[in-house]
């Protein structure tokens, strides 16, 4: 992670400084997420094959809303437990290479308003939306899954405790229009919820049984 300083805030240029003066990845987590068990250890195992293999990549997520779910994702050969990313959800965790970063910096984003959701799909050319590609290119982002996950939410929609500031807050110009609104009905919410039996990904490697929800925060 970066250097922390109370006194200085982070810009984009400072970095985008780090990352071009010796940082090779960097690993991003979202403050809300739970650890499946063993997660470092698992994760480490799978940055070490990763590297062994000398595989290129610019992302590798680590938690995700996994959207295509029509078919399987490919496995990576000479990497138990990766797969190539299809159009992805969420940002909840993520391993990002120097390459990868200055890949999106370069795409200037900021000057396009695209949420990040739906950016990094776009980047690695996985998004449905033909018209949000349109404003992006090159689009050849290198992005990879662990398979299965190593970070959940803390919390889901409807759950007690959840709570957005995104989704719930008020609209850009106008502070007397909220946009609360209910995500049961959301499309989004329903595709990846279906995600049929046949479109299951494979992988080879460690697949441990689901944890209970109160061992998942062990690291």
């Amino acid at each position: 992670m970066f250097p922390f300083s109370e006194t200085r805030f982070f810009t984009r240029q400072i970095i985008f400084c780090l990352l071009c003066r010796g940082l090779q990845h960097v690993l991003v987590l979202e403050d809300d997420v739970r650890f499946e068990p063993r997660f470092k250890r698992r994760l480490q195992t799978i940055m070490e094959d990763v590297g062994k293999a000398q595989l290129n990549w610019d992302l590798i997520y680590v938690g995700r809303k996994r959207m295509q779910v029509a078919q399987p994702e490919v496995s990576v050969e000479g990497v138990d437990n990766l797969v190539e990313a299809d159009y992805s959800y969420w940002t909840l965790g993520y391993a990002l290479s120097q390459q990868g970063a200055k890949k999106l910096l370069a795409a200037q984003p900021f000057g396009k308003m695209l949420p990040v959701d739906e950016f990094l799909p776009v980047m690695f050319n996985k998004h449905p939306n033909a018209a949000y590609m349109s404003h992006f290119d090159p689009r050849d982002l290198r992005a990879f899954s662990v398979e299965p996950l190593l970070l959940y939410p803390t919390h889901y929609t409807g759950e007690q405790g959840y709570f957005s500031d995104t989704e719930t807050s008020t609209i850009w110009d106008d502070e007397a229009i909220s946009t609360d609104w209910d995500r049961q009905y959301a499309k989004k919410t329903a595709q990846q919820a279906q995600i049929r039996s046949v479109a299951q990904n494979s992988v080879t490697g460690d697949t441990p049984l689901p944890a209970s929800r109160a061992s998942r925060d062990e690291l």
